[in-house]
């Protein structure tokens, strides 16, 4: 429950109350011994993930002439549709098809060989008409949700909570990757 670290996100002394000293050592733990955790307390409302899911399910339900209006392609930086079977792991077509979004890139990244691959704008449906608010909402959402997991993380390694931001990871690459299974 990483409710106490969202709460206190902003507080000089966060790393000294009790409560948020719990989640860190939650945190350290999780992130040494088992690899992985799933959060709770996150202040991410149920509302915004239904929006999300039921949103989601819309899109793919689309025509596919319609969701095509978006197709990935290397000239979208690799942003945009899927469709179904044509993502490829360990050799294999997945049953899936997906919508890849990435952090938007401007002209300071273009120096960047291995940035220029991904460049570009994301590509938004027509339709549903509210998918693009919602999910760059989501988005949002998340991304302040990990600046605050972040800081409980540098505690939990010793060092001043803002360790990840600024120069070192403060704007960093985020992917979002709407998936629907038929």
């Amino acid at each position: 429950d990483v409710e106490p670290l969202v709460r206190r996100f902003d507080d000089p002394g966060l790393g000294a109350f009790p409560d948020v000293r719990d989640v860190i050592e939650q945190l350290d733990h999780a992130c040494r011994n088992i690899g992985f955790f799933y959060a709770t307390g996150h202040g991410v409302s149920r509302e915004l993930m239904d929006d999300v899911r039921s949103l989601s399910h819309e899109f793919f339900k689309l025509p596919d002439c319609e969701k095509m209006r978006i197709k990935m392609t290397p000239s979208s930086g690799y942003r945009g549709y899927q469709k179904l079977g044509e993502n490829v792991s360990y050799g294999m077509h997945d049953c899936h098809e997906a919508i890849d979004y990435f952090r938007e890139f401007g002209p300071e990244i273009q120096d960047l060989e291995l940035a220029k691959t991904v460049m570009g704008p994301n590509q938004w449906p027509e339709n549903p008409k509210r998918f693009r608010a919602v999910m760059e909402d989501y988005v949002d959402q998340l991304r302040a949700l990990s600046k605050a997991i972040f800081r409980g993380v540098a505690l939990a390694l010793g060092g001043e909570a803002d360790t990840f931001e600024a120069s070192r990871a403060g704007d960093p690459f985020w992917i979002l990757r709407v998936i629907g299974y038929p």
